[in-house]
């Protein structure tokens, strides 16, 4: 399990600490791709809509994402170094 979250804390894949409204997935999921957690989760809210798996992601990713207090080193895993995206790109709110 410690291979599976070093990989994905490497791939930029983190459950950030704040801002979390469940277990941080669709948080993580949009710093990562430095997207507004919003958005992430309408994405996934409207993803629900469609028959599927999604249900069964969300807790597996909860599972594998690691927390950013347990990550190796989130600040060298962010792809591209330094600290990883917090808010929107233009910085408000």
């Amino acid at each position: 399990m410690k291979w599976i979250h070093t990989r994905l804390a490497t791939a930029g894949f983190i459950r950030p600490t704040q801002g979390r409204i469940i277990g941080g997935v669709c948080a993580g999921v949009a710093q990562r791709y430095q997207l507004h957690p919003w958005a992430v989760r309408l994405l996934f809210m409207l993803l629900l809509l469609i028959p599927g798996s999604q249900l069964i992601i969300y807790p597996i990713a909860w599972v594998l994402m690691p927390d950013a207090r347990l990550a190796p080193n989130p600040t060298t895993s962010h792809p591209g170094g330094g600290a990883p995206f917090v808010g929107p790109r233009d910085g408000t709110i």
